[in-house]
């Protein structure tokens, strides 16, 4: 025990001692979501001007990174992230963000195989360590021990306001594997849907919680439709529901607190709420801390499409923005402007189809406003230049709007048309037809809709 106390003084820094050893050209792994290593950003972007091309890399940083703002010019630091986040994205639309594309499942893989850039210092967030000498990655395990386990040189920044959460693999990190430490003390940053339940939104949460059944195993993506979904179904009867979701929000509490979620039905995990982060509250945090209900994993392990199917009847829930008449789905750019990323989309989606009787899902409102008071389809002819295609068409799942259901999986290009005009907005399906018909996609044997 003296020997790890020992240990942990002598591998204690200042943060700006800490970031002396970046040096110009680095990549440097930083913490992620509500675990971003705030202070250790803070002191590296003191260091503008002294270093070049360094490159940051993180997942959904939760506030604006320090080294954007003291260096629009990205002379010193290059700042890359696996999935923007609402902060990321308005600094993408200024040049200052730099967004990496792969299934989030994906992103351990390419640290080992050294495509993704090798690791030369790797700055993690972690809660105080045990009395054992190990630190817990919180609520952000995702890659984290990959990018330490093949880093150059080791840099924690411990948070004592840091939930523990339990885990079932790489979710934490033993002193003697650490070169320096750093300490700190601030709350994680809350993290809440963008915008407004709506009634289009309320419609498809009650058309999803009508397929689930008793003993399904649920994901959840991020955004408000997922939440509103989550907390329908934390008010209705289902019972011996489990969870194994890449990430867990607030409305978990309430569907095992209120008996939905126990998890007695799962072939995997039995018992446990699996993630590979969290976002939420700070009463969420709380109460995943040293909670036997949650198990957080790396998110290779996690997100892996052949584990997801080991539970039967894994339903997935995600959004999207755009769906075209064949069944491409884009969820995470409009157009060139990336909004968000893959994330666990695809992943998901995968797994649920593979799963014994499950059921992947994919959300959106029928109609977007856009500036000036414009009203578009969602389901559109084709998607839009540009625009990111998140679900191929072969592993389109079925797609549900305020109007309903189509599940195309399985069908020709002329019947997933027909469906998914089923279930656009009315005042869009004549264009929608005409369309499909100028695409060759439209037949005598479509229904008039």
């Amino acid at each position: 025990m003296a020997g790890f106390r020992d240990e942990y003084r002598s591998k204690l820094r200042t943060p700006d001692e800490a970031v002396k050893v970046v040096k110009s050209g680095d990549w440097v792994y930083a913490g992620h979501f509500a675990m971003y290593t705030q202070l250790l950003d803070e002191a590296l972007s003191r260091r503008v001007g002294e270093v070049s091309d360094v490159k940051v890399r993180t997942v959904c940083a939760t506030s604006v990174p320090k080294i954007c703002k003291v260096d629009p010019e990205m002379k010193s630091f290059t700042f890359h992230s696996g999935y923007f986040s609402a902060f990321e994205r308005k600094l993408s639309d200024k040049g200052l963000a730099v967004y990496i594309p792969s299934n989030y499942g994906q992103s351990p893989i390419f640290i080992r195989n050294g495509s993704a850039g090798h690791p030369n210092v790797a700055m993690i967030g972690v809660t105080k360590p045990d009395n054992n000498g190990y630190f817990n990655f919180s609520t952000a395990v995702s890659y984290a021990r990959t990018a330490c386990e093949l880093a150059d040189i080791v840099i924690l920044e411990v948070n004592d306001q840091a939930p523990w959460v339990y885990g079932g693999e790489g979710e934490t990190i033993h002193i003697s594997d650490v070169d320096y430490i750093v300490e700190g003390s601030y709350p994680l940053i809350v993290h809440s849907p963008e915008g407004d339940v709506t009634d289009a939104d309320k419609k498809i949460a009650t058309l999803l919680v009508e397929e689930i059944e008793d003993g399904s195993c649920l994901q959840f993506g991020i955004g408000k439709l997922p939440a509103t979904i989550a907390t329908m179904i934390a008010d209705s009867d289902l019972k011996n529901l489990g969870i194994h979701s890449e990430m867990a929000s607030t409305p978990f509490m309430d569907l095992i607190e209120k008996g939905r979620v126990n998890g007695s039905q799962k072939k995997i995990d039995k018992f446990k709420a699996t993630f590979t982060f969290a976002g939420g509250t700070k009463e969420l945090y709380d109460y995943l801390d040293r909670n036997p209900a949650f198990a957080s994993y790396a998110v290779d392990i996690q997100n892996n499409p052949a584990r997801i199917a080991l539970n039967d009847k894994q339903v997935a829930i995600n959004n999207a923005i755009e769906v075209d008449l064949y069944g491409q789905i884009s969820s995470e750019s409009d157009g060139i402007r990336q909004i968000s990323g893959t994330g666990g989309q695809l992943d998901f989606t995968m797994g649920a189809f593979m799963s014994k009787g499950g059921k992947p899902f994919i959300c959106l409102s029928s109609t977007t406003t856009h500036g000036g008071g414009k009203v578009k389809s969602r389901i559109v002819p084709t998607l839009k230049p540009g625009s990111i295609v998140t679900v191929p068409r072969s592993w389109a799942p079925t797609i549900v709007t305020e109007y309903g259901k189509a599940q195309l999986g399985g069908k020709s290009t002329w019947k997933r048309a027909e469906m998914l005009i089923g279930i656009a907005h009315p005042d869009f399906r004549d264009e929608l037809i005409k369309a499909a018909q100028a695409q060759g996609i439209w037949t005598r044997s479509n229904k008039i809709c």
